[in-house]
């Protein structure tokens, strides 16, 4: 594994346990070269999954912009980063035993959308505005509703 801060090509693991998911190991490094010590996770992963983007466009799908993208959904939320590690590895599971190479990026919007609407509303409501591309206020309004008269049935 390369030192992130050397470049160095050789590091010796000091140290690895499962996540608490158990769904990755966490390894902890130390480089040989300048002796800095870092982390890295080791994650199965089942097969390359290719995102369709609405536009047409096709691209490798990425976990990190994924978790990225629930992140700042959950910004300033009393929401555990171990729980949206955990709903982002569950996304990535689903979709891998889909079955299918290729996966309509709105498709992974609705599993987001899913995962969110159980984990925290105001999250959910973010994330709904990006994804439902609210232009106004009123879709606000009207989205905000409809999750408020489902919370109270």
């Amino acid at each position: 594994m390369r030192c992130p801060f050397c470049a160095h090509d050789d590091s010796q693991v000091k140290d690895s346990r499962p996540t608490e998911d158990g769904a990755a190991i966490r390894r902890r490094r130390q480089c040989e070269s300048c002796s800095a010590r870092f982390t890295t996770f080791e994650r199965i992963q089942l097969r390359d999954l290719i995102v369709l983007k609405s536009e047409g466009r096709r691209e490798s799908f990425e976990r990190d912009k994924l978790a990225r993208s629930v992140a700042i959904a959950c910004r300033k939320r009393p929401i555990d980063a171990a729980r949206i590690d955990q709903m982002v590895s569950g996304i990535q599971r689903q979709l891998e035993t889909l079955g299918d190479a290729e996966i309509e990026s709105q498709q992974i919007g609705a599993l987001v959308m899913e995962g969110l609407k159980g984990l925290d509303s105001v999250a959910y409501i973010r994330f709904a505005s990006v994804y439902k591309d609210f232009a106004e206020a009123r879709d606000f309004e009207e989205f905000a509703g409809a999750v408020k008269d489902a919370g109270t049935s």
